[in-house]
């Protein structure tokens, strides 16, 4: 093997032979990725007489393997999979996030370490030469082509000293051009053709920064603004996206607060029996307040039946008896006292206690023999808690039943109250699973029949269909669980599945009553919003509203929300405190930020009407029970086509964080107001 270069300085002297016809122009900056691409960028610009700067790429290291790439992340928030690594060694979407948040984390330290308080070098309308220090499956040099691209340059330009002839050829499907030094092959490795390939430090990567006096081009001054990546939607620069502003400017229904607000949407809802209603966050005032608005109407003048949430079955029922006052709960907040687990204020906050009691007050108002509305979950995380329902119900109408039920379901003792402790054990094979018992004893459930629970005494047709419910969910949860390790399908996916199996129950149990049922749905808008409209989509997921849609068509009607900026009440990790957030403003390039620029505080656009006047593909923003404004691009936005996904959407351009019930000094205090580049 000949070596090709003595170190990484020298390769960047050999490169910039190679990139002569780009010395002195004032279109050119070179970008070079670090830590191990910055002293072959440092010399590539100083012989070409170009600025300098850099563009941070992490490498998605596989678990265990920590050295192959699964996949990169890059400034502005992109994530990059290798796809044929991630399918062949079936890595859970879990694991990846995992990883991702991981070096997400470290990627803006290094930012800030090696670029200090200076705002990166704009790239709109440049030519820019992206540089490292060799190429081998390209997974990282693929990320920051993919980010580069969001920011509008005119050429990118792959520049590296060695690399792979196959991942080389590869880059010309997605850069402008691409300058190899040397493509041995086979390449076994960047580092066998250095004689010097120790490892770049960060010291060194600042250096040679605060070494280069070209740090912004000759003539232009760099601003934070300057550097954003995407259109500024509503900018005079930008005609096609002011144009759709002003298009949808005339199309929207501004919303006031009045009664009328929504009369409009009713109208366009029309004989649908299933309507999905969103949310863009788990912690968001005005989803949760306007959700509740249009549920009622919808009871109230169109008959709808069921409330179905995303929630767990059992600790949801609780509610349900309550709003049908058959329990002996003294108010709403009692009745969601079961909702004690994290995230706690999804369901105990004080617009859904204002809901719950409403929901009761209407249901007392019925005749004698008219069905009311009902509460239910839809989720499967309460492994235990239904398990403990089943039980419960089979001792009152069935003591033989309910030993063999506690018989089948003591498998689960053994791993300690933790599903994900079983998860793992029985996911890696370390002891049997559960899986044949939960099953036995959902078959069992669903044989039987409420003749049999009524012949022992006051025992409604209700609880049977609860309690098989509940024995759905601990068949479906023993899958989920188990797959977090096994990996045999997607963890949302089984999810997802089970909320569209138990809301296609629910819907066939309350058709029993004369009349088809009418049931809405409370989820998140990556829950409701049809999957296939979004980027999620090429990974393999599906989600509830895709499943609700496939089967039922025009009878389903979807509801979105977006907001622009506010507050939100969100935890830093999973399981961490509720805390009340600043969110950031939407970023350029997001429907988020298209409706912002309509200068409208809140408003109501059919997409079934008006969907035309939307562009197809843009960012949309995700807030969960988690929020890290500090990684926003890569934790929260995907692209979308928002008219495919939904069939109206709600925005409202500042929001507030929903109130807990139980509220904590940190919660009152909030953040202070939030510094985080909204850009590059």
């Amino acid at each position: 093997m000949t070596i090709v270069f003595s170190d990484r300085r020298e390769a960047g002297r050999r490169l910039a032979g190679k990139l002569t016809h780009y010395a002195r122009r004032d279109d050119v900056t070179v970008l070079a990725l670090p830590r191990g691409g910055v002293p072959v960028g440092y010399e590539v610009a100083r012989a070409l007489g170009v600025p300098l700067d850099v563009f941070v790429v992490r490498k998605l290291g596989v678990p265990g393997y920590e050295e192959l790439a699964m996949g990169a992340v890059a400034t502005g928030g992109v994530r990059v999979l290798n796809d044929e690594i991630v399918q062949a060694l079936a890595i859970p979407p879990h694991l990846i996030d995992a990883v991702t948040a991981k070096e997400e984390k470290e990627l803006l330290r290094r930012e800030r370490l090696y670029r200090g308080g200076r705002p990166p070098l704009k790239v709109k309308g440049r030519t820019i030469i992206l540089v490292d220090d060799g190429l081998a499956t390209g997974s990282t040099m693929s990320a920051a082509i993919k980010a580069l691209r969001d920011g509008h340059p005119t050429r990118i330009v792959v520049a590296i000293p060695v690399g792979s002839p196959e991942t080389c050829e590869m880059m010309r499907a997605i850069a402008d051009e691409i300058v190899c030094v040397a493509t041995p092959q086979p390449l076994l490795g960047v580092g066998r053709w250095y004689e010097d390939f120790s490892q770049t430090s960060d010291e060194e990567v600042r250096t040679l920064l605060a070494g280069s006096t070209l740090t912004k081009p000759s003539g232009t001054t760099s601003t934070p603004s300057d550097s954003r990546v995407g259109p500024v939607f509503g900018s005079k620069e930008d005609s096609a996206e002011h144009k759709a502003a002003s298009a949808l400017r005339k199309r929207i229904v501004r919303l006031s607060g009045g009664n009328e607000d929504y009369d409009r949407l009713l109208e366009a809802i029309g004989e649908a029996r299933f309507v999905l209603i969103g949310e863009a966050s788990h912690g968001t005032h005005e989803f949760y307040e306007e959700r509740a608005r249009i549920t009622r109407r919808l009871i109230e003048e169109k008959g709808f039946a069921g409330v179905a949430v995303e929630a767990d079955w059992p600790d949801a029922y609780r509610v349900n008896r309550y709003v049908q006052n058959v329990s002996e709960d003294l108010d709403a907040e009692e009745a969601l006292t079961d909702f004690r687990r994290f995230p706690t204020w999804m369901w105990r906050n004080r617009v859904v206690v204002d809901f719950v009691e409403w929901l009761r007050r209407h249901n007392e108002t019925l005749g004698q023999g008219q069905p009311k509305t009902g509460f239910y979950g839809l989720d499967l995380y309460a492994l235990h808690g239904a398990m403990k329902a089943v039980l419960h119900y089979l001792k009152k109408v069935d003591p033989g039943a309910a030993e063999a039920a506690r018989h089948r379901y003591a498998c689960f003792d053994h791993f300690g109250p933790d599903p994900q402790v079983y998860g793992f054990v029985a996911g890696n094979k370390i002891a049997k699973s559960c899986e044949d018992a939960v099953v036995t004893q959902l078959v069992e459930m669903l044989k039987r029949r409420p003749l049999t629970a009524e012949s022992e005494g006051d025992v409604r047709e209700d609880e049977l269909f609860a309690a098989q419910q509940n024995a759905r969910l601990v068949k479906n949860a023993e899958a989920y669980y188990r797959a977090m390790f096994l990996v045999v399908e997607s963890t949302w996916n089984l999810r997802d599945r089970h909320m569209a199996e138990t809301f296609e129950a629910l819907a066939t149990h309350l058709t029993r009553r004369d009349r088809p049922a009418k049931i809405v749905v409370w989820a998140h808008n990556s829950h409701l919003g049809d999957a296939r409209a979004t980027d999620r989509s090429r990974q393999g997921e599906l989600n509830l509203g895709q499943l609700i849609r496939e089967t039922h068509g025009r009878e389903a009607f979807l509801i979105g929300f977006s907001t622009h900026r506010g507050t939100v009440t969100a935890a830093s990790d999973w399981g961490g405190r509720a805390d009340r957030k600043n969110v950031l403003a939407a970023l350029p390039g997001s429907y988020e930020a298209l409706f912002h620029a309509i200068s409208c505080d809140r408003f109501a656009l059919d997409l079934r009407e008006d969907g035309e006047s939307l562009p197809r593909q843009l960012l949309e923003r995700a807030i969960g029970v988690i929020y890290r404004p500090e990684t926003e691009r890569a934790s929260h936005y995907f692209h979308a086509n928002l008219a495919a996904q939904f069939d109206a959407v709600l925005h409202f351009d500042e929001t507030r964080a929903v109130e807990p019930l139980e509220r904590t000094s940190e919660w009152d205090a909030g953040e202070l107001e939030e510094t985080y580049p909204t850009g590059l």
